[in-house]
């Protein structure tokens, strides 16, 4: 360790010290003990997670949840350890035993950190760069909260104003998500962002040279960043008085994000295997775990050893925490006291609840008349956007197209920002042309809480945003992507802008739910549904058609997933039992209505199930999806304008799909789904197949 300057305000004692090679070792016998991992970041990083974790953040371990706290997001995910330690350091609940069973079956220190399923992860990272996003969503989602609840008061006064504090590695910064997303934090100057990058050099394949030779600072600072250098201290260990300074500089620096580079070692200081590619993801050996004990002062023949004056000194964070808390709570009482109804707003918020009467604000739609489930889907934001003030979002440029303008008088934009409509706490937000982005800081967002987030694009370009939508199933953040353009009904724009295999590819990902309404009403629902499902954890996709499609009467049952939309009649115009079922999604809906039309007056009674959510429709229970689907009734055909994977378990053996299984091309809706087979004498025909199947 460094000589402490005289500049410094940093009490560093020989405890504090001892805690860092601790949890340096703590790194190094985890990885040890199951064989793999990567202890060499955890290593390098210890004393920036220390200073961090004991110094500077305002945190409760004895609360992970409190609304005041600082978050501290770990983008490098593969250096979980050096959460971990922390964790374990801090009181936050891991104990030895989680260390000794890091990357084991059950254990609470999975490979990379997990959100919900470690006391005090706040995002689930891994692939690298996510971290980055999510921790600018956090900063966005802790402006907003402030605009919802505590707007006028002075900066640095108000009971939500907090830090985001975020590392990075290499490879954090090498992929192109978090380039996105710190071009839009520059863009929305966010102060209260500070993100500190690793710069160690090594990344699997060796010495970074092999792959990266830009100015990463010149480009933090074009960007718009408030960027500062750390050096090393004479040892080649990361100096932790110049980090306090550099981290307490940011910290002040409230008009721009700021971006801290400090150059590190990694394995320090390990003897043989310090600043070499095997330390990132291989275990460092025995002969070098010991020697490496015996260069800090450590037992090298005790494993996972901690000694008793160093746990309690650093689980003194648990008094401070308490403390810290205990003061924001004071200051949290005088703002309800001051802000009744701002508070009650806060409280509903926080349980989850919507406005008393939210429901009485949805529209309905006349039936008969075609509308785009897009454009009814604008009509739903616009009207609730009255009542729910938590409910904010935007569009990767695509506003227009995608009617997700909740307030046209109000954008989410830092002050300074010319635009007529700019407020640093609007409800519109505009994520530019970075769908990745979009989707990654709207993953930061839901997990900072306290609002409700949206985000559109075409549904084409959802493949821009799969690794966020991904995380976010995985993470069950209640997120709301609205995915207009849905089919090869888009048109003109051709192949490249018609999505084919996207509704079979989103609906693979577990704890996805895609709802692709058939009308104007069913997107009523659908979104009426979403909101109610908030708390339950998990993304919603809204597939929304360009193109008109009739509009039928509006049914609740379509919270179900699936429903009978119409059903089959017998010569006397009374209910029957069917015998064929036709199932549709979408735009496609109307085909099945048209082809159903058909069947009945050829004498063949028939149901049509107009199915908005697969996976809503899995929930019900076995004797509702029989009621919809009947067992017995074995001719079915499903018909949706994609790729038929999806619709294979329902239609059975005897059934039939109308689907398309290749792309599309550039004219007219019509003249595409006529030339495409999407007609309803197509949907009679399969049906007429399948019955002659099902008597087979």
């Amino acid at each position: 360790m460094s000589t402490k300057p005289t500049t410094t305000d940093l009490e560093w004692t020989e405890l504090d010290r001892r805690a860092v090679d601790t949890a340096r070792v703590l790194a190094m016998d985890s990885v040890q003990k199951v064989g793999n991992g990567h202890p060499g970041t955890a290593m390098s990083l210890a004393p920036a997670a220390y200073v961090l974790f004991q110094k500077l953040m305002r945190h409760d371990p004895s609360d992970a949840q409190w609304t005041g706290r600082d978050r501290f997001i770990l983008s490098v995910g593969h250096t979980s350890l050096t959460l971990y330690t922390q964790l374990y350091l801090a009181g936050y609940g891991l104990e030895l035993s989680d260390l000794e069973a890091f990357r084991t079956w059950g254990s609470k220190t999975p490979g990379h950190p997990e959100h919900g399923h470690t006391v005090g992860v706040e995002t689930t990272t891994g692939p690298l760069g996510q971290g980055v996003a999510n921790a600018v969503g956090m900063a966005m989602a802790a402006r907003y909260e402030r605009g919802l609840y505590d707007p006028e008061a002075a900066a640095g006064t108000s009971p939500f104003d907090h830090t985001i504090y975020a590392v990075a590695g290499d490879g954090c910064l090498q992929e192109g998500i978090s380039a996105e997303a710190s071009s839009l934090a520059g863009h929305q100057k966010l102060g209260n962002l500070v993100l500190l990058w690793d710069d160690n050099h090594i990344s699997i394949e060796g010495d970074t040279e092999t792959a990266v030779s830009e100015d990463t600072l010149k480009r933090y600072e074009a960007y718009g960043w408030h960027v500062q250098r750390v050096e090393q201290a004479p040892d080649g260990d990361l100096d932790p008085y110049a980090l306090y300074e550099a981290l307490k500089a940011a910290k002040a620096e409230t008009e721009r994000p700021s971006f801290i580079a400090a150059r590190s070692i990694i394995a320090w200081p390990a003897p043989n295997a310090q600043n070499t590619e095997a330390a990132h993801g291989s275990a460092l050996g025995a002969d070098e775990v010991a020697a490496t004990k015996e260069v800090l002062g450590f037992d090298p023949e005790k494993s996972f050893a901690v000694e008793d004056e160093v746990i309690a000194h650093t689980r003194e964070a648990l008094d401070r925490g308490r403390e810290a808390r205990a003061a924001w709570e004071k200051t949290f009482a005088a703002w309800r006291t001051a802000n009744p109804e701002r508070a009650a707003t806060f409280d509903r918020v926080r349980a989850g609840e919507l406005p008393e009467g939210w429901q009485d604000k949805l529209p309905a739609f006349e039936t008969g008349k075609a509308v785009a489930t897009r454009a009814a889907s604008g009509k739903v934001l616009q009207a609730l956007g009255e009542v729910i003030p938590e409910l904010w979002g935007g569009s990767a440029d695509l506003a227009g197209s995608n009617n997700t303008t909740i307030d046209k008088t109000s954008s989410f934009l830092p002050e300074g920002n010319p635009l007529p409509e700019a407020s640093p706490y609007g409800r519109t937000v505009h994520y530019g042309i970075r769908e990745h982005a979009m989707g990654s800081t709207m993953n930061g967002i839901a997990l900072h809480g306290n609002t409700r987030i949206y985000g559109g694009t075409f549904l084409v370009f959802s493949d821009y945003m799969r690794p966020a939508v991904r995380l976010a199933a995985l993470m069950k953040a209640p997120v709301t992507y609205v995915w207009t353009h849905d089919s090869i009904g888009l048109g003109e724009d051709g192949p490249t802008h018609q999505p084919v295999e996207h509704l079979s590819a989103l609906r693979a990902i577990p704890g996805l739910n895609i709802v692709r309404p058939a009308d104007a009403n069913e997107t009523v629902i659908a979104w009426a549904e979403i909101l109610k499902r908030h708390d339950k954890g998990a993304p919603h996709g809204l597939a929304l058609t360009r193109q008109g499609v009739p509009t039928y009467e509006a049914n609740e049952e379509a919270a179900k997933g699936g429903y009978v939309l119409f059903d089959a009649e017998g010569p006397d115009g009374q209910a029957t039992t069917p015998q064929v079922v036709l199932i549709g999604t979408g735009s496609e809906v109307q085909l099945a209505v048209e082809a159903r039309e058909q069947l009945q007056a050829a004498g063949v009674p028939a149901r049509v199930v107009s199915m908005p959510s697969v996976e809503w429709f899995e929930e019900q229970d076995q004797a509702y999806k029989d009621s919809v689907l009947p067992p017995a009734v074995k001719a079915r055909v499903a018909v949706e304008a994609g790729i038929g994977l999806t619709w294979y378990r329902y239609v059975g053996d005897a059934g039939r799909i109308v689907s398309l299984e290749h792309f599309g091309a550039s004219a007219d809706a019509k003249v595409l789904f006529r030339e495409f087979g999407f007609t309803a004498d197509a949907v009679v025909t399969a049906a007429r197949e399948s019955l002659e199947a099902a008597a087979r």
